[in-house]
């Protein structure tokens, strides 16, 4: 993957992995739940979570409607690691924005802002 189509965005002092897919960027999941917990253990977060809201279980295995939007479900992309490459579950905007409804966290309102800002650097850069 070329560095123009897998990047680290930052969100108050937090590294947010992102990878531009199918036109649009796809965020770590794991990384969006460690900046707005500050969890030490974000994948453990994430599976709790799950477990306690039925709706964004399902969101995990299916696409969903809502309203005008569809969310589809995360798709696990290849990142550079200290590891190695490997798979991290990541989802798009729309998948964002849900996953944040469901995390009670004062970060959530700024986390959208910053989200919207992501979303429309990327839109600039499509007129350009």
């Amino acid at each position: 993957m070329s560095d123009e189509l897998a990047k680290i965005a930052i969100f108050q002092q937090k590294e947010i992995r992102k990878q531009l897919y199918g036109g649009e960027w796809w965020f770590v999941i794991n990384d969006v739940v460690a900046a707005l917990t500050d969890s030490n253990d974000p994948a453990q977060y994430l599976k709790r979570l799950r477990s306690r809201d039925d709706e964004l279980a399902d969101l995990f295995d299916k696409p969903v409607e809502k309203g005008a939007v569809q969310i589809v479900p995360p798709l696990a992309l290849s990142f550079d690691t200290p590891g190695g490459k490997q798979k991290l579950l990541s989802w798009n905007t729309e998948g964002i924005f849900r996953l944040i409804q469901s995390i009670p966290s004062k970060k959530a309102e700024p986390f959208k802002r910053w989200l919207a800002k992501v979303g429309y650097k990327r839109k600039m850069e499509e007129i350009a």
